[in-house]
């Protein structure tokens, strides 16, 4: 079922709103929940699906994300035929980089066509979720559409940040309306996933024929809307994987949602479930140590993490953690409080730091006494801070340095001497 099918995974995004984080590194590229990146989640899925013949359009500060699809996603048989491929931008077809979604794939079609596919399955690879997209294929195929969309239900007040469908008895799309601000509220909406299956000899004429025109070369806004008159075109509603009561799907577009999708992995339940051994999430894995806690002197130097996520390599060395999450290889050293706070592999924590509702970029060194999320004022004029007070910390930034109260220097003091002692 599955041997004529290709996937085309767009990774380009530039994730403006989730600048600072994507200052060095595309948004599909950054990190989440730990040791993974964004993409992840996607390619997790294509792999689950049993689909493994998948192109990677990359474009904006690719190298990070280049080198994680290297070492991370060796994981199919290329003497059966199965790639994990990444295309980078190559203006087969003119000067410019990629226009938009369609014109990514249409500067493609070299590379897709070899592949002679019956259908292409064009995802995004900024989205957090778990689905079968092999079930969807099934849908496509019964019901002989030349496309099809995947769908979630939203709430009408929701419509503008989305693309909505309206369909017939039978899930067949009758009218595409792109983000429309005057629906009436209280309601429930089909909005698009940004999740397309085609026919290939549906779509190639169909992207020939928008290459010539002055479009924005959209899927959802050109290319949907030129052949609904032509080809049945279908909307497949979510079947989610993650087997919680409310469906899981995130567009992490935002700094306030992307720290709001991280803390819920803290959670006792958390809405995204990482544990399910019927649907792996696949990763690159650094080669690194067992998380270790050291001292225990409950109240003055005790290393501690409490309804937090720790990945590997990490050492959190008499200091406390409260609903964290902590990528791989973070050292956190003695006396120090994190709070609700987001750490990128490499960080380094000096001693009686403390840090409230924060995201700490990769490799950052925060400095001895550094108080960050506990001066508004100060964060604001140092860091990036979004509009609910998430301090955003990165290489460049110089932390606001508090002042070390005189128990701390005693206490510090005292353990220092009784290690020299030993």
């Amino acid at each position: 079922m599955l041997d004529d099918v290709l996937v085309m995974v767009l990774a380009g995004g530039v994730g403006e709103r989730l600048y600072p984080l994507t200052r060095e590194r595309a948004k599909p590229a950054v990190y989440f929940g730990g040791p993974y990146r964004i993409i992840d989640f996607t390619l997790s899925n294509c792999i689950n699906s049993g689909l493994r013949k998948i192109f990677i359009a990359l474009q904006y500060k690719s190298l990070s994300l280049t080198r994680h699809l290297r070492m991370g996603w060796n994981v199919v048989a290329e003497e059966l035929g199965e790639f994990v491929e990444v295309l980078h931008p190559q203006k087969r077809v003119g000067e410019h980089w990629y226009l938009g979604t369609a014109d990514a794939v249409y500067q493609n079609l070299y590379s897709i066509l070899r592949e002679d596919p019956h259908q292409l399955i064009v995802l995004s690879g900024d989205h957090v979720y778990k689905m079968d997209y092999a079930r969807m294929l099934r849908f496509h195929r019964e019901h002989g559409a030349g496309a099809t969309m995947a769908v979630i239900e939203v709430p009408s007040e929701e419509a503008p940040r989305f693309g909505v469908l309206e369909v017939d008895p039978d899930d067949r799309l009758t009218r595409f309306l792109e983000k429309p601000k005057d629906l009436p509220p209280g309601g429930q909406v089909l909005a698009s996933m940004g999740i397309y299956i085609f026919d290939v000899g549906v779509l190639v004429p169909a992207l020939e024929d928008d290459a010539k025109e002055d479009t924005t070369h959209d899927f959802g806004k050109d290319i949907i809307p030129r052949l609904l008159a032509d080809v049945p075109i279908y909307a497949y509603r979510f079947y989610d994987e993650n087997k919680k009561a409310a469906k899981y799907w995130r567009d992490i577009g935002t700094l306030d949602a992307y720290y709001e999708a991280n803390m819920d992995l803290c959670q006792v339940n958390p809405e995204f479930n990482l544990y399910d051994p019927e649907w792996p999430l696949h990763t690159y894995q650094v080669q690194a140590p067992p998380a270790k806690f050291v001292f225990a002197d409950e109240g003055r130097r005790c290393g501690q993490a409490l309804d937090s996520v720790i990945s590997a390599g990490c050492i959190i060395s008499g200091s406390r953690l409260m609903g964290s999450v902590l990528c791989p290889n973070v050292r956190v050293h003695s006396f120090c409080e994190v709070d609700r706070s987001i750490l990128m592999p490499g960080v380094r924590v000096g001693r009686h730091a403390r840090i409230r509702r924060a995201i700490i970029d990769r490799d950052v060194f925060i400095p001895r006494g550094a108080q960050i999320g506990h001066n508004e004022d100060e964060d604001r004029r140092r860091h990036t801070v979004t509009d609910s007070g998430i301090v955003v910390v990165t290489t460049d930034d110089e932390p606001y340095i508090g002042e070390i109260g005189e128990e701390a220097l005693r206490n510090e003091s005292e353990f220092d001497r009784k290690g020299s002692e030993r």
